[in-house]
């Protein structure tokens, strides 16, 4: 599966949850995560791998992850559904 059909299997599922789901496609920053969410009033960024790619996060996105983190939001990296739950339940 690519990643864009993760991505958009993600999408389909946040929004049924009643959550507001963006793609970023370009953004004016670098290591932005590639959804940004919004989810029962909470900030989610995640980034999106294959299962093959999982552990490839640059280091510039595991940054990003960190500061949403340290903002106060939720971030993570995922992969399958159960990644993505863990992302949108802060582990």
């Amino acid at each position: 599966m690519k990643e864009q059909d993760i991505q958009k299997k993600f999408i389909r599922y946040i929004e049924d949850q009643g959550g507001y789901v963006v793609k970023v496609i370009t953004a004016s920053k670098a290591g932005v995560p590639d959804l940004l969410v919004c989810l029962e009033g909470k900030f989610i960024g995640i980034e999106v791998k294959t299962p093959v790619t999982k552990g490839n996060a640059s280091k510039l996105q595991e940054y990003n992850i960190a500061l949403i983190e340290q903002a106060g939001g939720l971030a993570g990296v995922a992969w399958d559904m159960d990644s993505l739950v863990e992302v949108l339940n802060g582990f």
